[in-house]
Parts: structure tokens; C-alpha cells; sequence
């Protein structure tokens, strides 16, 4: 035991004396001894005001020696818990897997699954791949893509009838968590059989002069405007908006004439579109050698077919399709400038001029399709995901189809029903999904993506909460030699990582990345295409605000022809695939499921959040030619630059706040996650009706409040000057520039402190 023994002082004139007297000290209980007694032999006892003084200074001593001593042990104890701290904290970052590439393949070093029960084995990531594998049966993907094109099933029909129960039983038998059919009445166009559409030559009279041939009324373009319309006839090539400001600055107009375009580059609706904004009465659309091959011998699209397709958006004029063999006698006829070199086809004897016709050379066209009420059936199955079961990943496809449609929709319904079958016998052996999978069976795809397009409208408000992502299956394999992928940028590194581990169908043992990348060119320029308007994906990301993508192989050289004609049978695709569709197939799904695998499990969101700052700035840098132009008018986009510049710095801030942050911390990781799920969703523009413009997304969007819309209005100061409008130019750049800062504001998730002049 410890004790003090403070020196007591005493004065010279007190003599010593024999004396004993006891100093009791002030020890806490536990130390405190009773009646302990000090022996001073010879000693004599002070006065009463020297001991007290004495035991004051005493008492006074210990308490300082007892806080110093408190104060080194409180220091020493903190020291101790800041080393222990940061060398935790450096041991965690070392393994932190989340930390520079978020999109990194995880190592078989360590587990996949860290959620995984204690009593189970935990999965890597090899282990997924090869479970996946094992599971994907390539016999099933080849048995149903015959089964779901054995003949015609549009919407309404008996046979898309039992294709559905056969989707539903399906979902039923692979045990998953719920499957379901959403059913609901649409309007749908078809053919009028008691008034045929009909196309004709006439007089300046009217007098019919001779009937041409449509073809198979069963082909026709839905949703054309029901009219009767006569003019002279004008190529403009694929109706793309540049071949109608070509046509323009040769002096040809196609206002008041019909307008007769190829297939290829851009939709039916886009080119109708196109053709009513330069204010043609009607449009014919027919396949051209050059674009589809049509020699019979080599498995070519015959002359006499023509393809169905859709208009949506409810145009003002008729469109209809025609064959290559109709046609070629118009194209025949026509006068007037030459077509530019890269206008000119294949069609024999064509010499490809623009139009009009000879003197008194008129068409006439009828369109008198009849709406009907069909009930469309959108079929669904889940599996649920375990910590974030209210996020969802979507993998849809096309189930109808006016022709077979084995390109068009049974490849694609054959790919999800695997998928499901797959992930669900994956779960039964361990794979445990943190966020949920939703498979989509859609209705109505050939009439403009209907039934994907009514549901998202059904949930738009709050889509961007729940879906993490969408995957389109349709039109996944139309050859073999080249592979595809229509997508947001948001996917861009994910693909990139996922390609790498794929191989190809031509070759064993080499990547997919591998293959495109084997002649030295970037892989973006040979894989990555922008959303095609027709596909359901584009609803998704430029309608819905989900970020999206739609997989395919095709051929380089060599086009598939059949698809959306009356010939796009099992049997004509796997000809054109050398009898290894199912093989194709096949890669599709392993590339899809890699990419479900991820964006299912990780634990942050492996989305490119930051990717759309190059993405804004690769836009923008074509405005920098008319940066001059622009300031002659006092006018400037400093404001819009300025917006892309606090996107990047938000971009950037989230991700040192990830980078920095707890691994495991499960709230950190949803509020992460909720950031960058709603990206995308902050590309809608909040500052147009979403019933007059839809589709808001001013990089992926169509309307004026568009990047694309702004650049070719500011194009004007150079093609035609006197056309610019100055009003209309601040009110594009106002809705260009609020939506890119309050995309920034967002992703930021601090509006107050956000560095900006705005």
C-alpha cells in the first residue's frame, strides 16, 4: 500500500519533545487503514496553528499528486485507443473492396457472399459463374424459341393466348417467390378487311391510272393516320431529319407530295415523324437491296415482301410499307436533282433521283385502318432479394408478334424464361440476392412497346425508387459475328467488365471484349450504340428515368432480312446463324445473368454516376463552334458549362464520400445506393408536361428542351440565320441548364453548400 508522508516543518524556538500523535490521511475507502500512527521519537507537539496549517499544506500536496496522476493515465488511455483506431482503420481499407473501382471483379480471394448463414460455405465469385453455368441449359433456350414461333400471335389471338399460360406455368413451376398477370384494355390499329388499304396511280383528275399491289394486308403500319391523300412523290432516303434538310438545300420540297424513304437507321415513327414535320401528306416505306439483302439464293428477303412496323405517336398523315418490286417502278418515274452518292441503293434500273415526278405523275393513298379494344396481358415473376428486397433489377422481352417472330420475340422470351429458371435454382443452392429480380413477359410489343409502356406510365412516380436498372431481351440475336449493346452510359463499365469475362460464340476460349477489340479500336466504338426508339429500353431511361440497355448480335455485312415480315421463322434465323442459334442464345443469356450477378448482389450499386460528366462534356464541346457566332448576338452558354461543372465536382464529392466511408455500414450503403439509382432520373427534365413531351430526358429524350434540340437550333446561326429565334434560343438553354443543376443539386445531396454562381 501507498502511502504519503508529507515533511511537517518546524520553528527554531520550539524545543523537541518526547511526543507521539497520529496524521490520518485522506486515502480513498478501499485504501484507508484505521488508527495508523507515525512515531516521532523526541519530538515535541507543535501548536495548534502550525499542525493545522501543516495538515493543510499536506492535504493540498496529495490531491495534486493524485489529478497529475489521473490526468497521465486519462492521456496514456487515449493515446492507446487513436493508435488501435488507425491501425483498424488502415487494416479495413486495405481490404475494402469498394474503394477506387467500384466495379472491380471481386477476387477468389475473398467471398462473394458475405451475407452468407455461418453454417454454409461462403460463394466467390467463381463459384457464381460456374453455378450459373451449370444450371443454363442451352436445349431449353432452343425448345422454346421454336415453341414461341411456330406462327403468327398478335395481340388478342388464341395462340398469344396459350403462349401466355405457357409464360405463366413456367414462372409457377421454377418455384419463385410470386408471379402474377397485369391485364388491362388498349386501342389497337389493324387492317380494315371490308376497306382494304390500297395505294394508286392517278391522273391530275383523280382517274385512277393504275392499282399497285400492298402485298400481304396483314403488313401495315400501325397506327398510321386513317386518310385518303394524293401528290407527287419525293425520295428522301431513310427520312431521317438531316436527308430532309438535304432535300431542302436542293432546292426539293417535300410539302403537299408524298415522300417515299427506306428501311434502316431510324423507326417507322421517327420517319414519320420526320416526314409530317416538313409537312408531306404521306410516306412509303420499302426495303432496299442495299440495306436488307434480297436474293433468295443466299437466304435474301424476296422482292415482293415488304415489312410491318408501327408509327406511334399518333401522326397526322398516313404511312404505309411497300416491297422493293412496288417500289422500284415509283423510284423509276421520278425526276429532278440527282440523289447524293450515298443516297443510292440497289434496285435494278434505279437511277435514284429526288423528285417530283414527270408532269400529271400523282399517287394516291388510303389508309383506312380501324382501331380495336384488345386486352393485352403483361405476365411477371420474382425472386426476392433479401436485405434490399423493395429494389428491383428488370429483365423484360416481347412475347407477341404479327409474323413467327423468332427473332423479334422468341429469342428473347426464351432467354428470360431461362434466366428465371436459372436464378431460382441458384437461390435453392446458396446464391443469396440482395436486391429483388423482376421477369417480364410484355404484351403489345409490336404495336410501339405498349405493354411496357402502359405499365411504366402506371408506376412513373415512383419507378426511379424502386428499379435499379432494366434489360431488354428483344431482338437478341440477328447474327452471330458482331455483339451490341443500346445503352445509358450509366452501364458502360459494368458491360466493359462483364464482357471480359464472357467468351464469344465464334471462338472457344476468347472473350467477347477480346474479339471486338482484336483489330485495335476502342471497344465503346464497336460495341456501344445509342437506345433505339422502338425498343423498350428507351421508354425506360428517356420516359421512366431507369438506367437501361438491350443486348444483340448481328452481322456486320450481312443483315438478318426477316425481321418483322411474315418470314422470320425458327428455321430462317438458324439458317442465317449456320445452324448455331441456340449457341447465340446462349452467350446472350451468360452475358446478361454476369450483369444481373452484379447489379443483384453488390453491395453498391456498380452504376456509372460519374461517367456522365464526359458524357455532358462531349455534348457540349459541339457548341464550342459556334461560341463566336453566339457572341456577335450577346449571347452566351456559360450557364449550361457551368452546370456540367457542378455535376462533375458533385460526382466527385460522392465519391470520396464513399471512398471514405464504413464498408458494412448497411445505412451509409441504401443512402448511397438511393443516390446513385435516382442519376438517371435527374436527367428528366421536371420542366415539361410529361403528356405533351414523354419522353424528358434532355440527353436520351426527343422534344426542344433537349441538348440535341438546342444544337440544332444554334446550328441555324451558320445554315440559315435568319431563321434563328433568340427567345426560343434562351427558353432551350433555360430547361437545358435548370435540369444538368438540379442534377448536380441532387447527386450532391447538399444543396445549400454546393459550390456554384448559379
Amino acid at each position: 500500500m501507498a502511502l504519503w508522508r508529507p515533511l511537517l516543518r518546524r520553528t527554531s524556538s520550539q524545543k523537541p519533545a518526547r511526543r507521539s500523535y497520529t496524521i490520518y490521511h485522506n486515502t480513498p475507502e478501499r485504501d484507508r487503514e484505521p488508527d495508523l500512527q507515525v512515531k516521532m521519537e523526541g519530538a515535541e507537539e507543535p501548536p495548534a496553528s502550525v499542525a493545522a496549517s501543516s495538515r493543510e499544506k499536506a492535504r493540498g500536496c496529495w490531491r495534486q499528486g493524485w489529478w497529475k496522476t489521473v490526468a497521465y493515465l486519462v492521456l496514456v488511455g487515449l493515446l492507446i485507443f487513436i493508435v488501435a483506431f488507425l491501425l483498424g482503420y488502415v487494416s479495413s481499407r486495405v481490404s475494402c473492396r469498394t474503394c477506387g473501382d467500384f466495379l472491380t471483379v471481386v477476387s477468389d480471394e475473398s467471398p462473394y457472399e458475405e451475407e452468407d448463414d455461418p453454417g454454409g460455405a461462403p460463394l466467390y465469385w467463381t463459384d457464381l459463374r460456374e453455378m450459373f453455368q451449370r444450371f443454363l441449359n442451352e436445349e431449353k433456350l432452343e425448345g422454346t424459341i421454336r415453341k414461341m414461333s411456330e406462327g403468327p400471335h398478335p395481340p388478342g389471338s388464341a395462340r398469344l393466348d396459350a403462349l401466355s399460360r405457357h409464360v405463366l406455368n413456367a414462372f409457377a413451376s421454377y418455384g419463385l417467390d410470386h408471379y402474377w398477370t397485369d391485364s388491362h384494355y388498349v386501342g389497337l390499329q389493324r387492317p380494315n378487311w371490308r376497306q382494304p388499304n390500297f395505294l394508286h396511280r392517278v391522273n391530275g383528275d383523280g382517274v385512277v391510272l393504275e392499282k399497285l399491289p400492298l402485298g400481304d394486308p396483314e403488313v401495315y403500319c400501325a397506327y398510321s393516320a386513317s386518310d385518303i391523300v394524293t401528290g407527287g412523290l419525293i425520295f428522301a432516303n431513310y427520312g431521317r431529319r438531316q436527308d430532309f434538310a438535304t432535300l431542302r438545300h436542293r432546292g426539293v420540297n417535300p410539302q403537299d407530295n408524298l415522300v417515299i424513304v427506306r428501311v434502316g437507321e431510324i423507326s417507322y415513327a421517327e420517319k414519320v415523324a420526320n416526314a409530317e414535320a416538313f409537312r408531306a401528306r404521306g410516306v412509303l416505306i420499302y426495303p432496299d437491296p442495299f440495306d436488307i439483302p434480297q436474293e433468295p439464293r443466299k437466304l435474301g428477303l424476296s422482292q415482293n415482301t415488304s415489312i410491318y412496323g408501327h408509327s406511334s405517336g399518333l401522326p397526322q398523315i398516313p404511312a404505309h410499307p411497300i416491297s422493293a418490286s412496288v417500289a422500284a417502278p415509283l423510284l423509276r418515274q421520278l425526276r429532278g436533282p440527282a440523289a447524293p452518292q450515298n443516297w443510292k441503293g440497289r434496285l435494278p434500273d434505279v437511277p435514284y433521283q429526288l423528285g417530283p415526278g414527270e408532269p400529271g405523275f400523282q399517287l394516291q393513298l388510303g389508309i383506312q385502318n380501324i382501331k380495336q379494344s384488345v386486352m393485352v396481358r403483361n405476365i411477371f415473376g420474382c425472386i426476392e432479394g433479401r436485405f434490399e428486397p423493395d429494389n428491383y433489377l428488370i429483365v423484360g422481352a416481347q412475347r407477341d408478334s404479327l409474323g413467327p417472330g423468332a427473332a423479334r420475340s422468341g429469342v428473347g422470351t426464351a432467354i428470360l424464361l431461362e434466366l428465371a429458371r436459372t436464378f431460382a435454382a441458384m437461390v435453392r443452392n446458396g446464391f443469396q440476392l440482395r436486391r429483388s429480380l423482376l421477369f417480364v413477359s410484355w404484351d403489345a410489343g409490336d404495336f410501339g412497346s405498349v405493354g411496357s409502356t402502359e405499365w411504366l406510365e402506371g408506376y412513373l412516380t415512383m419507378l426511379h425508387l424502386k428499379a435499379a436498372a432494366y434489360i431488354s431481351l428483344d431482338n437478341a440475336v440477328l447474327g452471330y459475328d458482331k455483339f451490341f449493346a443500346k445503352t445509358s452510359p450509366a452501364l458502360l463499365s459494368l458491360i466493359e467488365s462483364i464482357i471480359k469475362q464472357v467468351d464469344g460464340p465464334n471462338r472457344s476460349g476468347q472473350s467477347i471484349f477480346e474479339q471486338v477489340t482484336e483489330q485495335g479500336r476502342p471497344w465503346e466504338s464497336e460495341v456501344i450504340r445509342p437506345l433505339p426508339m422502338d425498343s423498350s429500353a428507351f421508354a425506360f431511361t428517356a420516359f421512366g428515368g431507369v438506367p437501361a440497355v438491350e443486348f444483340s448480335f448481328a452481322e456486320g455485312s450481312r443483315p438478318y432480312p426477316f425481321l418483322n415480315t411474315m418470314a422470320d421463322s425458327y428455321d430462317n434465323l438458324n439458317r442465317a446463324l449456320y445452324g448455331r442459334l441456340p449457341a447465340v442464345a446462349k452467350t446472350v443469356a451468360e452475358v446478361v445473368g454476369h450483369v444481373l450477378i452484379k447489379l443483384s448482389h453488390d453491395h453498391l450499386l456498380p452504376l456509372d454516376y460519374w461517367c456522365y460528366g464526359d458524357v455532358l462534356l462531349q455534348h457540349i464541346n459541339r457548341f464550342t463552334e459556334y461560341t463566336a457566332l453566339l457572341k456577335s448576338r450577346g449571347l452566351t452558354l456559360q450557364w449550361m458549362y457551368s452546370a456540367r461543372g457542378d455535376y462533375t465536382r458533385a460526382a466527385e464529392k460522392l465519391r470520396k464520400e464513399i471512398y471514405s466511408s464504413e464498408e458494412h455500414n448497411e445505412r451509409l450503403l441504401r443512402m448511397y445506393n438511393v443516390r446513385i439509382m435516382r442519376v438517371e432520373f435527374y436527367f428528366l427534365s421536371q420542366y415539361v408536361a410529361v403528356t405533351e413531351t414523354p419522353f424528358r430526358h434532355i440527353l436520351h429524350g426527343r422534344g426542344p428542351h433537349t441538348l440535341e434540340a438546342l444544337l440544332e437550333h444554334v446550328s441555324l446561326l451558320r445554315e440559315a440565320p435568319d431563321t434563328f429565334d433568340e427567345v426560343l434560343f434562351r427558353r432551350q438553354l433555360a430547361l437545358v441548364t435548370w435540369t444538368l443543376q438540379g442534377a448536380a443539386n441532387a447527386l450532391s445531396g447538399d444543396v445549400w453548400n454546393i459550390d456554384n454562381n448559379f
